[in-house]
């Protein structure tokens, strides 16, 4: 059993481990982005609804921190969708990975610019339709994870995806430390991603209090919003979240429900927990991993003990792709 012939795509990419960071708006800068890569893994950044000239901003921040490869996270619902893919082209990002939604639209022209397209995808079908598209990978994720979340968990999903499809299928929701790294290759994945656990990287740029909050955090500490939207996604606990929560239940009783109220309270949410620590009205979006991370260091020394560890539970030699 070799990692090496896993996962070419890594090869190609030049990594010394099958770790990827999961795209997080606010929180994945182009600064933790290029500290990821730089180390050995792949990096990325999110942009949510950013405007492209703030995704230049961090892709050319990265680029001045690293030579090595990094992607950038594409929320396909964005409503800048259309800048934000101009400005990676023009940037000429090594990878894109897509969520919330079909990137079907803009295949052609990622594939013409010679970039590696990684879809996110919460199902078989989904997953399957990608392959089809000619995707270089998918990431399974599991609602185990921070952020927008589907049904299926990561213990469900990634042995299903890996049995559809013949594309390397990257591992997400629930993984943490070495111990969720080989469980991902044991459910057939060729890589794990990991999004929370890099929130607390000496490099992450995320406020002080959201650092200290997911070092606090125990295992039931997270809570699931918009259940009843169809917009899941989960945070951990606090006044915001309950309050969103039992909102939403109250509303959506009335015989006409206003859901521009509980979109108005969910405005802004995210921003002010990453970048304003707002520790009552902010939205610490974690995964249910949080609980078992206890401290603060280098993303290097994060993916290292990882992959050390990762590798000891497979019986396999610790050595880089």
């Amino acid at each position: 059993m070799t990692v090496k012939t896993m996962n070419p795509i890594f090869e190609k990419l030049g990594m010394k481990y099958p770790i990827v960071e999961g795209g997080m708006t606010w929180a994945g800068t182009g600064a933790l982005a290029a500290a990821i890569s730089e180390a050995g893994g792949l990096g990325f950044i999110g942009t949510g609804y950013w405007h492209g000239d703030d995704v230049r901003k961090e892709i050319r921040r990265a680029k001045d921190l690293t030579d090595k490869p990094f992607g950038v996270n594409v929320m396909l619902l964005s409503r800048h969708i259309r800048e934000v893919f101009d400005v990676i082209i023009e940037e000429k990002v090594a990878v894109v990975a897509t969520g919330a939604g079909d990137p079907s639209p803009f295949l052609d022209e990622l594939y013409a610019a010679g970039i590696m397209v990684i879809p996110v995808v919460p199902s078989v079908s989904l997953a399957r339709m990608m392959e089809k598209k000619g995707v270089d990978a998918v990431i399974a994720e599991g609602m185990e994870s921070g952020g927008h979340i589907g049904m299926l968990t990561t213990m469900t999903l990634v042995p299903q995806v890996a049995d559809a499809v013949n594309i390397p299928v990257i591992a997400a929701g629930g993984i943490g430390d070495g111990r969720g790294v080989a469980a991902a290759f044991m459910l057939g994945a060729a890589g794990a991603q990991m999004g929370t656990r890099f929130l607390t990287a000496t490099e992450s740029e995320v406020h002080p209090n959201f650092k200290s909050k997911i070092l606090k955090a125990k295992d039931i500490d997270t809570i699931v919003t918009g259940n009843l939207l169809g917009n899941r996604a989960r945070v951990l606990k606090n006044k915001m979240a309950k309050s969103f929560v039992k909102n939403e239940v109250n509303e959506l009783q009335q015989k006409n429900p206003d859901v521009a109220v509980l979109v108005k309270m969910e405005s802004g949410t995210l921003r002010r927990a990453v970048q304003e620590g707002d520790k009552e009205g902010g939205a610490f979006m974690v995964g249910q991993i949080s609980g078992l991370i206890k401290d603060e260091k280098p993303a290097a020394d994060i993916l290292s003990d990882i992959w050390a560890q990762a590798s000891d539970l497979m019986g396999i030699e610790n050595t880089t792709l």
